[in-house]
């Protein structure tokens, strides 16, 4: 493939728009057009003088994009890809892979039988620390990983819940925000074998939590532990502490917590601590915080979306991945509202 790879853009609301920008910002893509029925997005697409549809139904026949990116609703997320597979483009859909467990593993199923590329958005795992604190992780620098610990903390404004999709169940923090958490985790880590939730909403009563205590196990034999919560005014969330989007305050604290046998680690701020001579607790204790170089990772989520489009590199998120993320999210929840235990058996692309 000669040139810069043509991307379409589904959806074009809030992160359409980023997705928009980051293509604006890699070189080698070029946008193709914009996908979505309101009258904005076609005001949008004359300003940026590109071909407007109104769905894919309408793209497809017209125009043959090398790639797509679906930040389409969730609702819509299966058949949007389903539409693409069917016409041999690899798409990139925003999370949630889809609304349900069963839209997530067909479409999983699908583009792994196709051949043809299904990527999903948990565009945090494109960020340079993540691939560093991987990269520390696979040396074994820490250790063996017995323990680890997550925390969303922060305040959503009362405006915030001005849409009342937002103050309705499966709206809260576990579906809205948890998955980034729960897939960084996995990818960190490794898969999750059971979890244990208890989730609380009783400070806006709405029939939606706003805090979750979760129970991890992983396949590895590590436990964690994730405290979510969108009600209290703290400095603990990814979104205030990894600096990945300017319209968060950046607050320099660490949200993740990596325990091993020979190290701790913290991040975003990739700090690991060590004893320097021998492992005890009365002996002394001290931090390394490793480089690491920057870029924001939706560009780097793009640029790596147009080396799969030409072949050059596998799915660093593939579908199977993003059904994965959505069983623990899925798990967690059914625990929460029962308060037993939840095994988790994950399904095998090869069976």
């Amino acid at each position: 493939m000669g040139g810069r790879a043509s991307i379409a853009v589904a959806g074009a609301g809030l992160i359409g728009k980023r997705h928009i920008e980051a293509i604006d910002a890699v070189p080698e893509t070029r946008l193709a057009a914009i996908v979505d029925p309101a009258e904005p997005a076609r005001e949008l697409a004359g300003q940026l003088d590109v071909p407007w549809y109104p769905d894919l139904q309408a793209l497809f026949p017209a125009a043959r994009p090398d790639g797509v990116i679906l930040a389409t609703p969730n609702r819509l997320h299966v058949d949007n890809a389903l539409d693409c597979i069917a016409a041999g483009i690899p798409a990139l859909v925003e999370k949630p892979l889809a609304a349900d467990l069963c839209g997530a593993r067909q479409l999983a199923e699908t583009s792994e039988t196709s051949g043809v590329p299904l990527l999903v958005g948990h565009h945090r795992r494109h960020n340079p620390l993540i691939a560093a604190a991987k990269a520390k992780l696979q040396e074994g620098l820490l250790g063996t990983i017995v323990t680890v610990h997550g925390m969303f903390w922060l305040f959503k404004p009362d405006d915030y819940f001005d849409v009342e999709w937002r103050r309705q169940s499966g709206a809260g923090p576990v579906l809205v925000n948890l998955i980034h958490d729960i897939d960084l985790l996995r990818h960190l880590v490794g898969e999750v074998v059971s979890v244990q939730a208890q989730k609380a909403g009783h400070v806006r009563g709405f029939p939606v939590e706003e805090s979750c205590a979760i129970l991890l196990r992983f396949d590895n034999g590590a436990l964690g532990t994730v405290n979510v919560t969108d009600t209290a005014v703290a400095p603990w969330s990814w979104e205030l502490t990894a600096g990945e989007n300017p319209a968060y305050p950046a607050t320099g604290q660490s949200c993740y917590f990596i325990g091993g046998t020979q190290g701790s680690m913290e991040l975003p701020n990739l700090k690991v601590w060590t004893n320097p001579d021998k492992r005890s607790w009365w002996e002394p204790i001290s931090a390394t915080r490793f480089p690491r170089s920057g870029g924001d990772p939706l560009v780097r989520q793009i640029r790596h979306f147009a080396a799969v489009i030409r072949g050059h590199e596998p799915p660093l998120v593939p579908a199977r991945e993003g059904l994965r993320s959505m069983q623990v999210i899925d798990a967690i929840q059914k625990s929460a509202q029962s308060g037993d235990s939840v095994m988790l058996t994950h399904d095998d692309p090869a069976a």
